[in-house]
Parts: structure tokens; C-alpha cells; sequence
């Protein structure tokens, strides 16, 4: 019987284990709510990772758990609010992917913003790395799909990869500002230039598209955010040359909170003893209207 178990059978095992625990002795901790999530992620737990309790107190008795972007203050104050004391960020607390506080020790805002979390109880919980690991399928990308409403369109040998309604830049463009709430989406390339098959890139796209994508079937390439002298010279280069193809950038904020709202279903899941909310994080930036 013990040889028929699987490691994720294992896994939900050990996770009910701990659901089972908390309830039965004292108030559910931010630290058994984490050991839950390393527990049905599916995947091995990276030995280096940034993922990790930031600021606050693990033995802190959970009253809500809001999953968001990107734990500002802003954020944070809305958490307080709701009474939502765990906060479940994909991006940091402290404006540095490595969490690096060092250099913010003598940053005043540094020191409100850590005042607050202690004030108000609050534990802010860094869940990038694991995220993107979970299986069968990347927490962020499976949320993007369900917002784009393209689970249906995802191509079936690369999740990244979406073979589309036929449609055109500027009317995909206005699809993607909508859905995503991208108040300054950008685009490169001919608005009026039929769309088949788009390439996703959620977040940050460093670098160059492969060598082959200038010849390649793909129309579109769409990212949070990129180098401008980089990969968006490369495709104002591409339109110039004469190929049909587009860069949309929808912000690094927009192309991948919704895999955080995502996150806050999944959650849902596997910690029933309270509430579980989304907290969408309005786009910093503003465009002045003609």
C-alpha cells in the first residue's frame, strides 16, 4: 500500500494533516498557513528562493488572508481594514525582488512602512518563486488565462502560446486594457495588422525574442514590461523591416496580478477557517487626457 502512495498524495496528506491540527487546537498561524501552501504547491521546495515571511510574526493568529501584486502601503492599509492580517504578495514588501532591506535601513519610508505592519499585526508573506511552480500549471498563467477568458486558446504543446479568434493589434490591444485594467498599455506595430497567434510573456521580458521569432508564425508578442532600448527597439526594427508582427506592453502589474486573484481561489481551498480575498492593486501610472 505504501508503494502506491505518490509524492503529491503524500503532500495532501501532510497538508490535511496540518488543516486538521489547527483546527483542532489553537487559532490558525501564519506559519501553519504557510506550511499549507509549500504543502499542495505539487513541487519541490526551492532550496534558494525568495519566498518567505518579510515582515511580521509567524506565530501570528490569522484573522484573513488578502493575496495581492504587491504589498504597499496602500495595499497594506486596505488589509488593515478588512481586518485581513496575512498578506499573501507575489512581488516584495520592501521594492527589492531579494528582499534586500539593507539598503533602505536609513529610508524613513522604510521604517512607517515596517511601523505599520507591526502596528496593525500584520505578516506579509513573499510567494513569487512557488507560485510560478505550481502544478500542473504556473498559479500566474493559469490565472491570466481565466481572466482573458483564453484557457480555450492556449496552444496544446506550449502553454505560452495562444492561437486565437482571428482579430487585429488594435482591437487585441483594447482587449488586453480592458480585461487587464491597463490605464497606459503601449503598443508597437500596425494597429490594423490581423492577429492569429500571440505569445505571452507575463512580468518582466528581459532580453531578445529568440532568433527565429523574426520569420516565426507568431503575430504577437505580448509582456508586462521590458528594456526600451532592448527588446522594444528590436520590434520597432521588425515593423520597419517590413514583418508583420507587434510588441503590447500592459504594464508588469496588470499582466500578472490576476494570477494573484487566482491564488486567493486556490486558497480558498485548503484554508477554510477564514476569509480569503483578492485585493487588486490599482495601476500606479496615469496618462494626462488630450
Amino acid at each position: 500500500m505504501m508503494a502506491n502512495l505518490t509524492r503529491r498524495t503524500m503532500l495532501a496528506a501532510a497538508g490535511a494533516a496540518v488543516t486538521m491540527g489547527a483546527k483542532a487546537g489553537a487559532p490558525l498561524t501564519a506559519g501553519e498557513v504557510v506550511e499549507r501552501i509549500k504543502a499542495h504547491i505539487g513541487a519541490p521546495t526551492r532550496a534558494k528562493t525568495v519566498d518567505g515571511i518579510i515582515a511580521g510574526d509567524a506565530t501570528t493568529p490569522v484573522t484573513g488572508i488578502a493575496t495581492t501584486m504587491m504589498a504597499t502601503l496602500a495595499v497594506l492599509k486596505r488589509a488593515a481594514a478588512q481586518r485581513l492580517n496575512l498578506i499573501v504578495t507575489h512581488e516584495p514588501t520592501f521594492w527589492s525582488h531579494q528582499e534586500d532591506v539593507s539598503v533602505v535601513q536609513n529610508d524613513p519610508l522604510y521604517h512607517e512602512k515596517l511601523a505599520f505592519i507591526k502596528d496593525n499585526k500584520l505578516v506579509s508573506f513573499h510567494f513569487h518563486d512557488h507560485w510560478h511552480d505550481l502544478m500542473p500549471r504556473d498559479g500566474i498563467s493559469e490565472g491570466l488565462m481565466r481572466q482573458l477568458s483564453w484557457t480555450n486558446f492556449v496552444d496544446k504543446n506550449d502553454p505560452s502560446l495562444f492561437n486565437l479568434p482571428p482579430t487585429s493589434v488594435d482591437k487585441l490591444t483594447r482587449y488586453l486594457r480592458d480585461k487587464l485594467h491597463a490605464a497606459t498599455i503601449r503598443t508597437i506595430g500596425n494597429p490594423d495588422m490581423p492577429v492569429r497567434r500571440v505569445a505571452a510573456g507575463w512580468g518582466y521580458a528581459s532580453g531578445l525574442p529568440p532568433a527565429e521569432f523574426a520569420n516565426s508564425d507568431i503575430d504577437v508578442l505580448i509582456v508586462g514590461e521590458t528594456w526600451e532600448w532592448g527588446m522594444q527597439e528590436y520590434f520597432a526594427d521588425l515593423v520597419t523591416s517590413g514583418r508583420n508582427k507587434a510588441l503590447i506592453m500592459v504594464g508588469h502589474i496588470n499582466s500578472e496580478q490576476w494570477g494573484m486573484e487566482y491564488c486567493a481561489e486556490w486558497l480558498h481551498g485548503f484554508v477554510p477557517e477564514v476569509p480569503v480575498k483578492f485585493l487588486e492593486m490599482p495601476e500606479p501610472y496615469w496618462t494626462p487626457h488630450p
